[in-house]
């Protein structure tokens, strides 16, 4: 663009001119797009009245001493205002330095629940779809029987588990004791308790991550494994170098979604326990949930800093686990 000035001209780009400030851009994005900002107000306003809301309420929670002993409620026509005090951080300092003696022990289980249900859910996953990636007869059949244990509500599905791993007269100790095996008190004892939470969660988790790992391996074009089985490579081979490697992205993605569900999967240790059980077996959050509502007085502040930590913790790990991809992605 060619700008005149006293008779000579000078060439200014589009650019040139005064720098427009964060609210001028945001008002000039608006003129330009106020339909798509009143279509996404709505989703706005639900998100911050079901999520920051709580967020926030929670956080300043955790800065104080509330319980229900000392927080507002009302009585009749009385109303008991708040009586709670500010600590600012004495609760995260009490949690991380071990003074509950809960935290480190939950902490611990939940990395191990976490990394072997997901590793499990990957390993099977993938096995299975490699299956039903296959030509086959009743494709179609097993493909509907195997994505079942996803489509069952969770809560039919863990309370048909403890009917199968009732310590007297459930179905799986009743089958091994007809073949004259050890019966494990599987929702006792803390280590078959844990045994147990691995087995159903692998159930309910699998078939989400078969399904993902199949349409990945449905996107991977056959002249690939064509051409590697020209140039003689071996089965590992093709399975290295193209299989896993077409399915970079979507692993990325399902191991991400698996670690952050996995992590926080409070209705499998919930339900197949109830709020009574041991505390061996007790993941970080359903720990939180009985700090906060299943004892007596209820101990709000220290259930909300456990909720802040918990997700301190999954932020940290997607920013790093993001970062690192992104560094594998290049280096390829």
């Amino acid at each position: 663009m060619t700008v005149a000035v006293e008779g000579g001209s000078r060439k200014t780009q589009r650019g040139d001119g005064p720098r427009r400030g964060p609210m001028s851009r945001i008002r000039l994005s608006y003129n330009r797009n106020w339909y798509a900002w009143a279509m996404v107000a709505p989703v706005v306003a639900v998100i911050g009245v079901l999520v920051l809301y709580p967020l926030g309420r929670g956080i300043y929670l955790s800065l104080t001493d509330a319980d229900s002993s000392n927080v507002g409620r009302k009585i009749g026509v009385n109303e008991i205002p708040d009586s709670f005090s500010w600590v600012g951080f004495d609760n995260y300092t009490e949690i991380l330095s071990g003074g509950d003696h809960q935290f480190w022990p939950h902490f611990i289980w939940t990395i191990v629940w976490t990394v072997v249900c997901v590793a499990l859910h990957y390993s099977i996953g993938m096995g299975l779809a490699l299956l039903l990636n296959r030509k086959m007869r009743g494709r179609t059949f097993y493909r509907m029987v195997l994505i079942l244990p996803w489509a069952v509500p969770t809560f039919v599905t863990v309370f048909a588990w403890r009917l199968i791993l009732a310590d007297d007269g459930g179905i799986l100790n009743m089958a091994l004791e007809w073949a004259h095996l050890p019966t494990p008190a599987w929702l006792s004892d803390p280590f078959w308790q844990k045994t147990a939470a691995i087995m159903v969660n692998t159930w309910v988790g699998v078939p989400f991550m078969m399904v993902s790992l199949l349409g990945g391996l449905q996107s991977i074009p056959a002249e690939l494994y064509e051409a590697a089985e020209v140039d003689g490579a071996t089965p590992w081979q093709r399975f290295r170098f193209v299989t896993l490697a077409g399915l970079r992205s979507v692993s990325s993605t399902v191991v991400l979604l698996g670690v952050i569900w996995t992590f926080n999967q409070f209705v499998v240790i919930f339900l197949l326990f109830g709020n009574t059980s041991g505390t061996e077996a007790q993941i970080l959050v359903t720990w939180a949930y009985r700090l906060g509502f299943g004892q007596d007085p209820r101990d709000y502040a220290g259930s909300a800093a456990y909720g802040v930590i918990i997700l301190s913790m999954l932020i940290v790990f997607a920013s790093f686990y993001r970062r690192w991809l992104a560094r594998n992605e290049k280096a390829v």
